[in-house]
C-alpha cells in the first residue's frame, strides 16, 4: 500500500517569546501551529490505517493485535478505539482504504483518452503490477473472501466506489466494438473478472505453486513473462 509520510515541524528557538517562568518558556504561535501539524487527526489515522494494513494481511483479522498497531504507531488502544471504534471498524476502514486506492489510481490512468486496445492494455499491465507490488491488497482480499465478505458488506460506499471499474471496462468495450477492433458479446463483468483473476491468482497461490512445482509464480524471473501472456490473453479474448 502506499506510504503515509509522517509529518514533523522542528522547534525554532527563535520563535519561543516570552518570559521564563519557573523554568519553563511560554508556547509561542508557531510552536502551536507545530504541534497542531504533529497531532494532526487524519494524518494520525491515516498511519493507524497503513500500520494495520500490514497486520491485518499478515495475521488476519482474528489473528491481528491493536496492541501491535497501537505500539508501531507510537498512539494508544484508546486513540484507536476513539478513530475507529472497534478492532472490526478498523479492519473495515482498512479494507475500504484498500478498494479506494486501486480504483482512485485506475482512473488516474485517463484510459477514456486512448484508442480502446491501447486502453485496455493499459488496464491489464496496470492490474498486473498493482497486484504484484501490492501483496498485502491481495492479502487482505483473500482473507475478506475467506470470511464470506462479511466485512465488507457493512461498507455503506463499498459498491458505489467499485462500480467506476464496471464502468471503466463498459467504455472500453463500447469504444471498441464502434470501432470494430472487438467482439460485440463481452460483458464487463465478465471481462474484469478474468483480468482480476489472472493477476491475483499468481501472488495470492504463490507460495503453494512454488512447493508443488518448484517455482514460484510471483518471482522476479516469471513476472516480465507472465505481464505480457496476461496481456495477450486479455487481447486475444476481446478481439473480432
Amino acid at each position: 500500500m502506499k506510504k503515509a509520510s509522517k509529518v514533523t515541524a522542528p522547534v525554532r528557538s527563535s520563535l519561543r517569546s516570552g518570559p521564563r517562568k519557573n523554568g519553563s518558556v511560554s508556547v509561542s504561535v508557531q510552536e502551536k501551529h507545530d504541534a497542531k501539524r504533529k497531532y494532526d487527526p487524519e494524518q494520525t489515522k491515516s498511519n493507524i490505517i497503513e500500520i494495520a494494513t500490514a497486520e491485518f494481511a499478515a495475521m488476519g483479522l482474528s489473528g491481528a493485535r491493536v496492541d501491535a498497531i497501537a505500539e508501531r504507531t507510537s498512539t494508544t488502544k484508546r486513540m484507536l478505539y476513539y478513530y475507529f471504534g472497534s478492532k472490526e471498524g478498523l479492519y473495515e476502514a482498512v479494507i475500504e482504504e484498500a478498494y479506494k486506492e486501486i480504483r482512485a489510481l485506475e482512473q488516474a490512468l485517463r484510459l477514456e483518452t486512448m484508442e480502446p486496445r491501447e486502453g485496455l492494455r493499459r488496464l491489464v499491465e496496470f492490474t498486473f503490477d498493482f497486484h504484484d507490488t501490492q501483496r498485502d491488497f491481495v492479502q487482505l482480499i483473500a482473507g475478506e473472501n475467506i470470511s464470506g465478505g462479511k466485512h465488507a458488506e457493512h461498507l455503506k460506499a463499498f459498491k458505489a466506489r467499485n462500480s467506476s471499474a464496471m464502468k471503466t471496462i463498459r467504455n472500453l468495450i463500447e469504444r471498441g466494438v464502434a470501432a470494430k477492433v472487438f467482439r460485440e458479446d463481452i460483458d464487463p463483468f465478465d471481462l474484469h473478472l478474468m483480468i482480476s483473476s489472472l493477476c491475483f491468482f499468481r501472488v495470492s497461490n504463490r507460495h503453494a505453486f512454488a512447493m508443488a512445482f518448484g517455482r514460484d509464480p510471483a518471482g522476479p524471473r516469471s513476472r516480465a513473462r507472465h505481464r505480457a501472456m496476461i496481456v495477450d490473453a486479455v487481447l486475444r479474448f476481446v478481439a473480432r
